[in-house]
């Protein structure tokens, strides 16, 4: 038994939506044999972006009954059923943040049309439910409005079924109730993470890392790799046990630590040698009346805490490192400074980033070094 689902929200931050409609329809693989449609009070502010998208505004929804209200419903219509959705995910995640606002844990199986569709139509141009069901000349109405789009995902679901003839890509396909959304450890790690710009880790059962990346806010970008799906994605859920990361105030430091940890670690998950190689003859870049890649300087920019810079140290023109330190610090003496800088690799790419970074963003400023050699 399927539950094709559709919900509209308010926008907004993540995991601070309101579902704003809802529209299931309970299918026993050849008829609807029950449906449930209703507008819902999110009992805040839709975002105008949505409001525009669905046409459902704050005064519609002044009359509409609030989740709590029409709960109990939901439960009992996905009861024993796999939820099926155009990006599940989404769907599955809103309508278990809305019940643990309500002290209850909704758990059910999940089944998503994009990945159905990507194994069973793969050259589909597109996998989005409006160009696909268009492509696949199923008619459809009310696009962005609960009912009219969980209408076209129970039509291509139809379609997919009569495509998987011994439902062996569905089985595959079907995700545990534990899987359908974040785990508890996953909601755990992700809680744990920072808003802010830095560099993360995910570890495997061993330590080893697996995969590393820079973010200007790491808990949105790990929470977006528990989320994802495909075959790769899901492989690298499985096997994360553990994500630490590093905060570095500013997204240069983020960038050129990224590229030595690349270079260090060489995380099995991470594309190798795709850094842009910049040429061996250095372009000089101005800034301030200051040749970049041909003096001593340092870059300051912010730093992790209040009261805290940030220095990125080149010397003879070639990135020497990074690190950082408060503002009674005197740093701008070469031997002082770096007894405070963690030394890095040179590389043409390091080079490049510096470069490109300058060019298209601001620093605090840039100091010409005391005592060059």
């Amino acid at each position: 038994m399927y539950a094709i689902l559709d919900i509209e929200t308010t926008g907004g931050k993540y995991n601070e939506e309101g579902i704003t409609e809802i529209a299931i329809h309970k299918f026993d693989g050849h008829k609807v044999v029950d449906k449930f449609i209703s507008l819902v009070n999110p009992e805040k502010e839709i975002q105008p972006f949505v409001v525009n998208l669905t046409g459902i505004n704050n005064k519609m929804l002044r009359t509409a009954p609030k989740f709590h209200e029409v709960a109990k419903r939901i439960v009992e219509i996905t009861q024993d059923t796999v939820i099926v959705a155009h990006n599940a995910q989404f769907d599955y995640r809103i309508l278990r943040t809305e019940f643990r606002r309500l002290g209850f844990d909704f758990e059910r199986k999940t089944l998503c049309t994009v990945d159905l569709s990507k194994r069973l139509i793969p050259d589909a141009k597109s996998h989005s439910l409006g160009k696909l069901v268009r492509s696949l000349g199923i008619p459809v109405s009310d696009r962005h409005r609960a009912n009219g789009d969980a209408l076209a995902t129970l039509k291509l679901f139809k379609l997919l079924l009569t495509k998987d003839s011994d439902k062996s890509i569905i089985k595959e396909i079907v995700r545990e109730e534990s899987l359908g959304e974040l785990s508890q450890r996953q909601l755990d790690i992700v809680a744990s993470m920072p808003t802010e710009v830095g560099v993360y880790y995910m570890h495997n059962k061993d330590g080893d890392i697996i995969l590393l990346g820079k973010s200007n806010n790491i808990k949105k970008r790990v929470n977006r790799h528990f989320l994802k799906s495909g075959d790769l994605a899901r492989q690298i859920q499985k096997e994360t046990k553990k994500v630490s990361y590093e905060k570095t105030g500013n997204e240069l430091i983020a960038l050129l630590k990224e590229n030595e940890e690349l270079i260090k670690n060489k995380p099995k998950y991470n594309i190798q040698g795709k850094q842009i190689m910049s040429s061996n003859k250095k372009h000089l870049v101005q800034i301030n009346g200051y040749d970049i890649l041909s003096n001593n300087l340092i870059i300051v920019d912010k730093g992790r805490e209040i009261g805290e810079r940030s220095a990125i140290l080149i010397k003879n023109g070639e990135f020497s490192g990074l690190g950082f330190y408060n503002l009674n610090y005197q740093i701008n003496n070469i031997h002082i400074l770096e007894t405070i800088i963690t030394p890095m690799n040179s590389s043409r790419y390091a080079r490049k980033i510096i470069e490109s970074y300058l060019r298209e963003k601001k620093v605090l400023e840039i100091i010409e070094l005391k005592n060059n050699p």
